[in-house]
């Protein structure tokens, strides 16, 4: 898409985020949450506060991005303590996981914008969601949670050109589902099993895997990358030592997946 769409689509952005009087913006420190932080703060300032849900599903990494993020650009940030891994609705990981986590997480997040006068939310949901399985989004709707980039009509990679256009470092992030989404549905969800996931997860990332996925099946990681990274991980030393990485996280088999990283796969 050439910049004068792009534009174009921005100034849909702002025409909408500038009908909230004040506006408290899911902020998970991913690219869709990060760039409709950085546009709401630049149209509204002080009104727009981020709000970023700390839990066990939850990456720590992407946790502390967020609140650097914030800290840096001055935005307020509240952080909350959803505490999903207390529903066994949750932990049973049905299809509908999704859903009850957003059920519990979004009166959390209303409660606590307006603790300090805020009336409405919004989430960074793009235009491409729309074709993926997303139970949460029926939890959005009730509770009125905003989307507008949907509205705008932004995809993802709108959203990252756009942010590179911005100079956001997040323009080339790769996506980050919560933990939850490594583990099969019907696989219960443990305190255990998210720790292992997170830790082999890191281990990739820091070997410079960014685009990757550790698929949790009981005591065998099967891990998704993108398939340029493929040659690079078959390399004898790399590959001994993601693992003996991997299974100092708590596996016993480790196994790449030949059709590479899919985003969402866990949905078939």
């Amino acid at each position: 898409m050439n910049s004068d769409d792009l534009t174009a689509k921005k100034e849909r952005l702002i025409s909408i985020l500038k009908n909230f009087n004040s506006l408290g913006v899911a902020f998970s420190g991913g690219a869709d949450s990060t760039f409709l932080l950085a546009v709401a703060h630049e149209v509204s300032g002080e009104k727009v506060t981020a709000i970023t849900a700390n839990s066990p599903v939850h990456p720590a990494r992407e946790t502390e991005f967020a609140v650097k993020f914030a800290l840096n650009h001055g935005i307020k940030h509240i952080i909350i303590q959803p505490d999903e891994m207390s529903i066994p609705e949750f932990t049973a990981n049905s299809r509908e996981r999704c859903y009850v986590c957003k059920k519990n997480l979004f009166p959390k997040m209303i409660e606590a914008a307006c603790k300090v006068g805020i009336t409405e939310l919004a989430h960074g949901a793009n235009t491409d969601d729309l074709k993926d399985f997303r139970p949460g989004f029926s939890a959005a709707s009730e509770f009125r949670i905003a989307a507008p980039m949907i509205d705008a009509g932004l995809s993802k990679q709108d959203i990252r050109d756009l942010s590179k256009m911005m100079h956001l470092e997040t323009w080339n992030k790769p996506a980050m589902a919560c933990l939850a989404t490594r583990i099969p549905y019907g696989t219960a969800i443990t305190i255990e099993s998210l720790k292992m996931i997170e830790e082999a997860e890191n281990a990739l990332i820091d070997l410079g895997f960014s685009s990757c996925r550790v698929r949790h099946h009981g005591n065998l990681a099967r891990i998704e990358l993108a398939k340029e990274d493929f040659e690079r991980m078959l390399n004898g030393e790399i590959r001994n030592r993601v693992v003996g990485k991997i299974k100092k996280a708590g596996y016993l088999y480790v196994a790449m997946d030949l059709e590479g990283y899919i985003q969402g796969s866990m949905n078939r």
